[in-house]
């Protein structure tokens, strides 16, 4: 294969990524909340293959960063806003009859324009990344597909769980405020996370992750399609136990 043809290859995987979380969008709008959902876990998936495949072939380049950026705030920025949206719609108003636009009262305009924080932290995220050379190993604040991932599973929780406590805190608009604006700040924050990216196959200097990789598959074998969320969680703190205890990397 020549070099002209690779070099373009990544580049279209970040293209197919970015496609995909503008389909999520439409199918949000259009009531397909779940489909929406999953062509945000497909977008993830085409986000790791994109920089894995530029590794590969040894073809990276500054457009491609670029756009990886730009697809990402599509992907793990917009879409999932918009997902989060509807959540915090239905937590509003749980009944038949949704008011207008200019029957809102102040307070629940907030409330429905929180979501979209986390297109904006995300947005501020991603442009501190390309700009800072720390992050070529590891990441500085809460990776944006992993915010995406916790933000829309929550949506697939309510659709398979049948537990009442569960629903009624993903139901519960101050309970996704604080978690709307708690990962928000976690985006940006000054907080060292460890890279999904195995230096090599051997234990030594991939501890952190083959332990992560361990407890998350645990996690899903207990949990299924409700552990998302719990990994995210679990790999947030893991990063901090490794930054702040044991420096396992």
């Amino acid at each position: 294969m020549s070099l002209s043809v690779r070099k373009h290859i990544p580049n279209f995987i970040t293209s197919l990524n970015l496609f995909s979380g503008c389909l999520s969008i439409v199918l949000s709008f259009e009531g397909y909340l779940l489909l929406a959902v999953y062509m945000i876990f497909f977008s993830a998936i085409l986000d790791f293959l994109d920089g894995m495949t530029a590794r590969l072939l040894n073809v990276y380049s500054k457009v491609g960063k670029e756009l990886d950026s730009l697809a990402d705030v599509v992907s793990f920025g917009v879409a999932p806003s918009v997902i989060v949206y509807f959540l915090m719609k239905g937590a509003l108003y749980n009944t038949h009859y949704i008011p207008t636009l200019a029957e809102l009262p102040v307070i629940d305009i907030l409330f429905l324009i929180a979501p979209f924080l986390i297109a904006v932290f995300s947005g501020i995220r991603l442009a501190k990344f390309n700009i800072d050379e720390r992050q070529s190993n590891s990441f500085i604040g809460l990776p944006t597909p992993a915010n995406a991932l916790f933000f829309v599973s929550l949506y697939i929780i309510t659709l398979v769980s049948e537990n009442y406590l569960v629903h009624y805190l993903i139901q519960n608009k101050i309970f996704l405020l604080v978690l709307i604006l708690v990962f928000s700040l976690l985006l940006v924050a000054e907080f060292p996370m460890f890279s999904l990216k195995f230096r090599n196959l051997g234990f030594r200097g991939n501890k952190i992750r083959f332990i992560f990789v361990g407890l998350s598959a645990i996690l899903l074998i207990l949990l299924q399609s409700i552990a998302i969320p719990f990994i995210i969680i679990l790999y947030i703190l893991l990063s901090a136990i490794n930054n702040w205890i044991y420096n396992l990397d």
